[in-house]
């Protein structure tokens, strides 16, 4: 049986890193981005994401461009439940780790196989586990 057309085959998800890059149009990210659109893949990142990418030097124009492109996943109740229990198992807690945690959460609640790009390889993997693909950018 085949998959249907309008489903995607995956996610590829993108960390504060990642969409700073997307909007600076780094040619390595926009590789990704041109793959996931190939394969029908749905990108996204986490709402809280965009805390970390908004600044006041970051181009407006550019920045709403590229979130037009992507899904902006809302932190719920039970991702933000799911990203508490993620860094409880691994044993972190506080601000520093919390916007990768809700990432992480939100990472693990899409449709897989799942793909991460981020700066931080090693906490987004403590994070998401096998479950997860996790590629430094």
């Amino acid at each position: 049986m085949s998959r249907s057309p309008a489903a995607p085959g995956g996610t590829l998800v993108l960390d504060s890193e990642g969409l700073a890059k997307a909007v600076l149009r780094d040619r390595t990210v926009t590789s990704w981005l041109a793959l996931a659109r190939a394969d029908d893949l749905r990108v996204i990142t986490s709402a809280a994401t965009l805390v970390e990418v908004v600044h006041p030097r970051v181009n407006r124009p550019a920045l709403e461009w590229t979130l037009s492109r992507l899904v902006i996943e809302p932190v719920t109740e039970p991702i933000a439940r799911h990203a508490a229990t993620l860094l409880s198992d691994a044993s972190l807690h506080g601000h520093k780790y919390a916007i990768d945690a809700m990432l992480s959460a939100t990472a693990l609640a899409a449709p897989s196989p799942v793909t991460v790009l981020t700066s931080d390889p090693d906490d987004l993997a403590g994070l998401c586990g096998p479950r997860v693909t996790v590629i430094k950018v």
